[in-house]
């Protein structure tokens, strides 16, 4: 039985059969993280959607420290790879592999995909297409969105999704209503908010993408450090 466990804004660590890996690990400087890297369990895979910093966060260091095979778009993982990842695997939009934790698919995202922060000079860097993720494992299949808008390619997941990791804080990704109708376009069993309440301006409370999905799926809303298995 897989398990997802939600470390605060867009990170979450899924792990089946004694495999873990690890989404967009921003846990340095993120006021909601329950975890410091150093206390994470051992990492398998480390999965990056795009380059801001609150996602592709301590995923160089986690990936080295542990070894762990990094996937990302293809520009963000030569970027990766420069900074001393020595499995790092850069996928296109709509590729897919089978790995020895899962097999793994990106999909599009409508967001922006430079790479941020103090390693880029401040000044941003190999420029990427964001992506979401889709991971089986166990038999069981999770979509991460990452950061994105509603679009309508999300229908094209319909019927091929269990649990749907899916932005709500509106102001850089969809809103809750946005949130609930790509909930809509997917048809998940279970749907889990993400990337709301870090920062002001994306203090949305999760009961509104609640009530929003309605008989559409189950909504479960994790804190920072709780899990969900499935």
């Amino acid at each position: 039985m897989p398990t997802l466990t939600f470390h605060g804004h867009s990170c979450f660590v899924l792990e089946h059969g004694g495999k873990r890996v690890i989404f967009d690990p921003f846990l340095s400087g993120n006021p909601k993280a329950d975890v410091k890297p150093a206390d994470l369990p051992h990492l398998d895979g480390v999965l990056v959607t795009h380059g801001h910093a609150d996602h592709l966060g301590d995923a160089v260091a986690i990936a080295k420290q542990h070894a762990a095979t990094l996937v990302a778009p293809y520009e963000l993982a030569l970027y990766c790879g420069d900074r001393g990842v020595e499995d790092a695997n850069g996928m296109g939009i709509g590729g897919s592999r089978e790995f020895p934790f899962g097999h793994v698919k990106l999909v599009a995202a409508v967001h922006g995909g430079v790479v941020e922060g103090e390693a880029s000079g401040g000044k941003g860097g190999y420029t990427s297409f964001p992506c979401g993720f889709v991971v089986a494992m166990g038999g069981q299949r999770v979509y991460h969105a990452g950061d994105t808008a509603l679009t309508l390619d999300m229908q094209l997941l319909e019927g091929q999704v269990d649990v749907m990791c899916v932005p709500i804080g509106d102001h850089y990704t969809m809103g809750p209503e946005d949130a609930a109708r790509a909930v809509g376009f997917v048809k998940p069993r279970v749907a889990i908010p993400m990337h709301f309440g870090t920062f002001p301006a994306i203090d949305t409370d999760p009961k509104r993408f609640q009530s929003a999905v309605g008989a559409r799926a189950e909504v479960v809303v994790l804190q920072p450090g709780q899990s969900y298995s499935f």
